[in-house]
């Protein structure tokens, strides 16, 4: 992939005024891609807390087809993460700097910890938290794993990869291994697949607070190691 650099000279002097407006249009930029990943994360959770609190059915369905929407909704702004896992994962793999991975995460926690208000508001259904002990928890840190690694290896390669330019299914891959991952092990580890789920998982009464280690720290490997595969098997592509 090849950039082209404008081989004219402005004819407009650099003045202190146009300087303040770069600035101040630099920074709206990157408050923007703040607010798209905390818009973003707030319908995720929300929709994962309607949907468990009311026991509908298809969960798993509205999850992964409001992550969809929101992927296309957002990702031409801010790249559409809404999960600190799969910023880890484009931190790792290079594509985005810490500065704007640290905001990122914060605007998701804080998207994530909105919605779940919202959720026990309007479902003030009270739950029993998920909990789990023994092998249980092992099985669950396994699943996490696997399916938070499947979800942004899919990410990486839809969404940032030079051979997919301007491809138009890369929402609707990334809904679907949401999907089928809360299918699969919905019912072993409660199917965060995304440290900003697990927080206000917690939050909303859906998982034990004993379970937010396992959920944190399965997920960061899972991103961690997506990116190193993704630059693994594809060198060339910076």
């Amino acid at each position: 992939m090849t950039t082209t650099t404008p081989i004219y000279p402005s004819t407009k002097p650099v003045t202190r005024e146009r300087s303040e407006r770069s600035d101040k249009a630099v920074t709206r930029s990157t408050t923007m891609k703040f607010a798209v990943e905390a818009i973003g994360t707030m319908f995720l959770v929300f929709t994962i807390g309607t949907a468990v609190r009311s026991d509908n059915p298809l969960a798993p369905l509205a999850i992964g087809a409001i992550l969809m929407a929101m992927v296309y909704a957002g990702g031409h702004i801010s790249g559409a993460h809404y999960n600190p896992a799969v910023t880890l994962a484009v931190l790792v793999r290079r594509r985005i700097e810490i500065r704007d991975a640290v905001g990122y995460w914060i605007a998701q926690f804080c998207g994530g910890l909105a919605a779940s208000a919202l959720v026990t508001t309007i479902v003030p259904k009270q739950t029993s938290p998920m909990t789990l002990s023994g092998h249980a928890v092992i099985a669950a840190f396994v699943a996490e794993l696997l399916v938070t690694f499947a979800l942004c290896y899919v990410v990486l390669n839809v969404a940032t990869s030079e051979d997919h330019p301007d491809n138009s299914f890369y929402g609707l891959a990334i809904g679907f291994t949401v999907a089928a991952g809360a299918v699969v092990v919905g019912g072993i580890s409660g199917g965060a697949f995304n440290p900003a789920v697990a927080v206000s998982g917690v939050a909303m009464g859906m998982f034990s607070g004993s379970m937010l280690w396992m959920f944190v720290v399965a997920q960061a490997i899972a991103g961690a190691a997506a990116g190193l595969a993704f630059r693994t098997l594809n060198p060339a592509d910076k």
